[in-house]
């Protein structure tokens, strides 16, 4: 009858020890590559957000505007940073959808015909579609979707109300609306930030969220004119 041979344990945690360290050597270089490709789609559709306002001198820098702006209100909420950047990628890729709007349109110097004005209204839709199918993204799609909602329901294009409206996307459109007022338009002056003050004023509780318009006054009164 042979012999039984015994076993090392030693040797058999050795082993196991090896293959773990394999294991965890392998699971970085997914992480790696996947940051990687994170950072390399982020990258494309930044560069396709800047080519379309590179077409409009009065919405260059638009939108890296209103993503930090967007992020300073929400780290002054007290929001958790996984939120911070889910609104700061938001407020980068907000108006992406543009690049499904004609042109004419979006530089149009006079008020949109009703058959414009309905072609405009698409471009949130047009931009959480693009957006969409990267896993990543899924937080930041809901609020390009929904920018554009206003707290009475007189916004689009689900025309949700209050509190229904997801909290990172009326951060965007509080800094969105902010920057719009402060900057030159085709159609307008830029206004002055006391008089942009009064208009958020005005809104506040109506179309924007009020506790979020009282963060953003707060945010510029700690800023230096």
């Amino acid at each position: 009858m042979a012999s039984r041979v015994e076993r090392d344990p030693a040797e058999d945690y050795r082993r196991l020890h090896a293959a773990y360290q394999q294991s965890l050597r392998y699971a970085e270089d997914v992480r790696r590559l996947y940051r990687q490709m994170q950072r390399a789609i982020c990258q494309s559709l930044l560069g396709l957000a800047n080519a379309l306002e590179a077409k409009d001198p009065y919405t260059r820098g638009h939108s890296e505007r209103v993503a930090a702006l967007s992020r300073r209100l929400a780290s002054a909420m007290g929001l958790a940073p996984a939120v911070v950047d889910t609104v700061g990628q938001a407020g980068l890729l907000h108006d992406i959808g543009k690049i499904g709007v004609p042109e004419a349109i979006l530089r149009k110097p006079r008020s949109l015909s009703s058959e414009e004005w309905q072609i405009m209204r698409g471009h949130p839709v047009i931009g959480a579609q693009i957006v969409a199918p990267f896993e990543f993204f899924e937080g930041a799609a809901r609020v390009i979707r929904h920018h554009h909602e206003r707290w009475d329901g007189s916004g689009y294009p689900d025309e949700l109300m209050g509190e229904d409206i997801p909290l990172e996307a009326r951060i965007v459109a509080v800094a969105d609306v902010f920057d719009a007022l402060t900057s030159e338009r085709s159609y307008r002056p830029a206004l002055t930030r006391d008089a942009a003050r009064a208009l958020l004023l005005q809104e506040a509780g109506r179309t924007l969220d009020n506790k979020i318009v009282a963060a953003l006054l707060d945010t510029l009164d700690t800023e230096t004119p």
